[in-house]
């Protein structure tokens, strides 16, 4: 047990400090020559837009934070350090469709039940000739409800 632990540390003590690459929907800064210098920065240096998050877990000196002491931090490291906001493991375009996707599964599953399941009525409705009868029953005025006052008794 001791020895595997002493292994691994040691592993990763030795291993060299790789760092992969951003995936393709995180955004990054590559400065270029052309690009004009930010004269706010005063000469530091201009680090990529990169989140701490997207680095590998193993082989940093200080392991939460995935950096090592006496790295240069960037502008905005509050943002891009592990504390900083969630990196999207999916792309927000791809997070949408799927979102719409399973949207109209839902809506279809609905209209699918509604429309197709439903059974039809046992019977009929009954249809009555002129105007439902109306006429027979002496019109609408003959009809209405009685008006109910409390004081009736």
């Amino acid at each position: 047990m001791t020895t595997t632990l002493a292994l691994r540390r040691l592993a990763a003590a030795s291993a060299p400090l790789t760092r992969r690459s951003a995936p393709k929907h995180v955004r990054t800064i590559n400065m270029s020559a052309k690009e004009e210098v930010d004269p706010q920065l005063d000469g530091y240096p201009q680090l990529p837009f990169t989140s701490r998050q997207n680095l590998p877990a193993l082989g940093w000196q200080d392991p939460l934070l995935r950096r090592n002491f006496g790295d240069t931090l960037h502008e905005e490291d509050e943002v891009l350090s592990m504390w900083g906001p969630d990196v999207p493991p999916v792309p927000p375009s791809t997070a949408t469709l799927h979102f719409a996707i399973a949207a109209s599964l839902f809506v279809g599953f609905g209209f699918l039940a509604k429309n197709v399941l439903q059974q039809d009525a046992p019977a009929i409705r009954r249809e009555y000739p002129f105007s439902g009868l109306v006429t027979e029953l002496g019109g609408l005025e003959e009809n209405k409800a009685r008006t109910e006052s409390i004081e009736e008794d």
